[in-house]
């Protein structure tokens, strides 16, 4: 069963799916891990029938306690008050800093197709809608003491109250301890020994003392406490958290032990998570570190992004890479899935429900273009991407297939400017780069001779492919140092996009004579490329059963001779084998070997 299929089946009755998120900075790309993961578990809800709702917090209650990477002197002087009541940086139209850091996630919400119930802790604060879970709490805070004391071995004093009062002198709201609860009012300090950012040494109390109301608004319960309220008061039966929040005696066992101890329930279904990690690095959007949630949304479309967040199960860790070689890997999978699910029919089970919950909306089958090829083509000004997939396709792109094609371009534009190092950039180049010089004299051979076939080959993706890999076998050299040679040349890079379709991008002539620009030793280059005659003895042995045919020919360069076997395989393809003699015939030095060929091969001496 896929994941969200355990969790749905571990369901009865109405479920209402809860999750929430603090705007103290951009919202990092991690957040939006929690996101997807209830959102997946809510659809397969509702797919089963089962009556479900997804509500989304802001906890926009909560101090600001660190400053946004670039805000130092905005906010460093709201340290410690609440996140709703702190002023939106310069510039901003939002009413205050939640709001304005909110905004940019809530239209992630809507691009990928996320439909919570959203709601705002000063809205249930202001309204008394917390008041009785306020009151309950106050009362039961030996309670409280006990539950933190036993389950996180946290000490409080005796007279601490689990609330945080706004303070009516300076307004911060994380500097107050509560210190006695009449029923009525409780009895606070804003403590001038408490500091709410010890870096800097900002949002320190002020030293009020005084007694007010802790309804309708006027201060908050510490989170802990706050997620036991909100469980109550939806009443929420599913909610996950992040691995730092659901370790042994960490912040859910706390919340869990407290719903039991004060209320005697129990609390909603754990769903936990490990971290969603970019490049191997954990994000902070205060310390801007990582890449915020918007800045992947522009690089990933929807389905990519939910496709990445939801295919692997919430207790691993994801690890994103935004390298050339991990994005592709990322929209290669994505399209696999996607094929094997609407056009093969062939998707497991797994990869059905990882594909469906991906997708905005059921669209079927349709073509895409890889992002490879994209993103070779958007940094070919001389192409028009479109016009060059509507080739690949044969036909007229469809309405959604333009659609996804347009979203590729994009994300590729993105990449390349934001992501790709200059190594990964395709740039063709205009003359021959300096390290082609570094080429060995098989990788020179190599690309002579494709230009000798190329003029020959229909100047199309799959057959410049087919072409590539029939000169690499009859050179003969490695697949990966042909390759690596064409891209030194062509790109000045070891790697590229598929050859044959970047081939075809390009002006036959220019690449033809490209190839043929760097000298070619000969002699090196077949002393390099030949077999000793005991291996190449025992590669026929070993390959009888699959030769069809085979032709040789020697070619003579002074007494060094270079005898060379074409192959013909049954498969229809032929390779090359080449042994070098110095001072010997292939008589003497393969009797055995020619005796093999006799009759059965032809051959010629040049």
């Amino acid at each position: 069963m896929f994941w969200t299929e355990e969790i749905a089946a571990r369901c009865t009755g109405p479920q209402l799916i809860n999750d929430s998120k603090t705007p103290s900075g951009r919202v990092h790309v991690g957040a939006l891990r929690g996101v997807l993961i209830h959102d997946a578990i809510f659809r397969t809800l509702r797919e089963k029938g089962v009556e479900a709702r997804y509500l989304f917090g802001v906890d926009d209650f909560d101090p600001v306690d660190e400053i946004p990477k670039g805000e130092d002197e905005h906010f460093g002087q709201y340290i410690g008050r609440p996140l709703c009541n702190t002023p939106a940086p310069g510039g901003g139209t939002a009413s205050d800093m939640a709001e304005h850091y909110m905004a940019e996630f809530w239209q992630i919400f809507d691009e990928l197709g996320v439909k919570a119930e959203r709601y705002r802790m000063r809205d249930l604060y202001r309204s008394g809608k917390l008041n009785e879970p306020i009151d309950t709490i106050l009362r039961a805070a030996d309670k409280v003491r006990r539950v933190y004391k036993e389950v996180s071995n946290s000490d409080r004093p005796a007279h601490w109250h689990p609330f945080q009062v706004i303070c009516e002198k300076c307004g911060c709201i994380g500097t107050t301890e509560v210190s006695d609860y009449d029923g009525r009012e409780v009895t606070y300090t804003c403590r001038t020994d408490k500091c709410v950012n010890t870096k800097l040494n900002l949002g320190r109390g002020c030293g009020y003392e005084g007694k007010t109301s802790p309804f309708d608004g006027r201060g908050k319960l510490p989170w802990k406490l706050e997620w036991v309220a909100k469980w109550l008061i939806f009443p929420v039966t599913i909610e996950g958290a992040g691995k730092d929040h659901s370790t042994k005696g960490g912040s859910r066992d706390v919340s869990d032990a407290c719903l039991r101890a004060i209320y005697g329930k129990e609390s909603p279904l754990r769903v936990p998570y490990e971290f969603f990690l970019v490049g191997g690095a954990k994000m902070s959007s205060s310390r801007g570190v990582g890449a915020s949630a918007r800045d992947i949304a522009n690089l990933l479309p929807p389905e990519v992004l939910r496709f990445l967040m939801i295919r692997t199960k919430p207790n691993s860790a994801l690890n994103f890479d935004t390298k050339e070689e991990g994005i592709i890997k990322l929209f290669n999978e994505f399209d696999r899935y996607h094929t094997r699910a609407t056009r093969e029919k062939t998707a497991t089970p797994d990869e059905a429900s990882v594909y469906r919950l991906a997708e905005l909306q059921a669209e079927g089958d349709y073509f895409n273009a890889s992002f490879q090829l994209i993103s070779a083509l958007v940094q070919m000004p001389h192409l028009d991407a479109v016009t060059e997939v509507e080739k690949r396709k044969g036909a007229p792109l469809t309405g959604v297939e333009r659609k996804h094609l347009d979203q590729r371009i994009a994300a590729a534009r993105v990449w390349v400017e934001n992501y790709a190092s200059e190594e990964e950039k395709t740039r063709l180049q205009e003359t021959l780069p300096a390290r082609a010089n570094e080429l060995s004299a098989v990788q020179r051979a190599f690309l002579s001779k494709l230009a000798d076939a190329l003029p020959q080959t229909a100047w199309e993706d799959d057959a410049l492919q087919t072409k590539i890999f029939e000169v690499a076998r009859l050179t003969p050299i490695e697949q990966a140092q042909a390759f690596k040679a064409l891209y030194r040349v062509l790109l000045d890079r070891e790697s590229g996009p598929k050859a044959g379709n970047l081939l075809a991008f390009l002006d036959p002539p220019f690449v033809i004579a490209r190839c043929r620009e760097l000298p070619v030793d000969r002699l090196e280059f077949w002393r390099q490329s030949a077999t000793a005659p005991e291996e190449l003895e025992k590669w026929f042995a070993q390959n009888a059963e699959k030769i069809a045919g085979r032709t040789w020919t020697t070619e003579m360069a002074g007494d060094l001779a270079a005898f060379e076997i074409t192959v013909e395989m049954k498969d229809g393809k032929r390779q090359l084998k080449r042994v070098l003699l110095q001072g010997q015939s292939p008589e003497t030095a393969m009797p055995g070997l020619l005796a093999s060929l006799a009759g059965t091969a032809s051959g010629a001496t040049a």
